[in-house]
């Protein structure tokens, strides 16, 4: 009798569990106040890696005048940029999950496109997220700029297990030498 109460039990809360999501999904990720979810898909071998291109409205820039007026994308891909932990000291995001969203963007790289493009100013932001990691791509270039997916990923593995509370740090960024964009690393908690 105990056995069947205890299974009863278990099959109880686990269809309660299913009857209610929400209660095991991390709360929607914001970059921004005011944001807005352009697009949303998921990526990887096992598509459990959130890809999202958010609109900032806050963060709008003023009008300026392109580099360049072409119709075309300014190419970023393998560009350097400086890597900045923060401090203090807190704990970044889990570098395990990190490696996941890492491996889902090689993935994704490998299989269906390693570029993607991201349209003008600091509005426009491209977000990763898995379960405590969370990483994201802002392009604060009065041009449209396209970037790789196997480069981010690289930035990824080096941020989050470099920017923890052993480094006095919880999370981190990588900014372009131009300081035209950012990928920063950080908890999605």
């Amino acid at each position: 009798m105990k056995v069947s109460n205890i299974v009863f039990t278990f099959a109880a809360s686990f269809l309660l569990v299913q009857a209610n999501p929400t209660t095991v999904l991390k709360r929607e990720q914001i970059v921004c106040s005011g944001q807005v979810t352009v697009s949303e898909t998921f990526i990887g071998a096992e598509s459990n890696v959130k890809l999202a291109q958010v609109y900032c409205p806050e963060n709008t820039v003023p009008a300026l005048s392109p580099r360049q007026d072409n119709g075309t994308a300014l190419d970023v891909c393998g560009a350097t940029c400086n890597t900045n932990c923060f401090t203090p000291s807190g704990g970044g995001p889990n570098p395990d999950d990190c490696s996941v969203i890492a491996d889902a963007m090689r993935f994704y790289s490998q299989n269906v496109n390693d570029t993607f493009t991201i349209g003008t100013g600091t509005n426009n932001t491209v977000v990763l997220t898995y379960s405590t990691c969370e990483t994201f791509y802002v392009n604060q270039d009065p041009v449209e700029q396209s970037y790789c997916y196997s480069d981010w990923a690289s930035i990824v593995d080096y941020i989050a297990p470099n920017c923890q509370s052993t480094q006095n740090a919880h999370g981190g960024n990588c900014v372009a030498a131009d300081q035209q964009w950012f990928i920063q690393v950080q908890t999605n908690a």
